[in-house]
C-alpha cells in the first residue's frame, strides 16, 4: 500500500520544469515544495510552545 502511495505522489520536477510555459513556473514550484515543509516545522514549533508554557505554569 505505501509503495502505491508513493508511486502516486513521485513527482518529476526536472520534467515539470521542462514543460513550464515560463520562468515564473519555477519559482511557484519550489514554493510548493517547501509548503510542506514549513507547516511540518510551524506545528512542532507551537507544539514545543505549548508544551514549555504548559510545564512552566505548573
Amino acid at each position: 500500500m505505501k509503495a502505491l502511495i508513493y508511486l502516486l505522489q513521485q513527482v518529476d520536477i526536472k520534467q515539470k520544469l521542462k514543460d513550464a510555459p515560463d520562468d515564473s513556473y519555477g519559482t511557484g514550484i519550489f514554493i510548493g515544495t517547501m509548503i510542506p515543509f514549513v507547516v511540518l516545522v510551524a506545528i512542532a514549533y507551537i507544539v514545543y510552545r505549548y508544551n514549555k508554557n504548559r510545564i512552566k505554569d505548573e
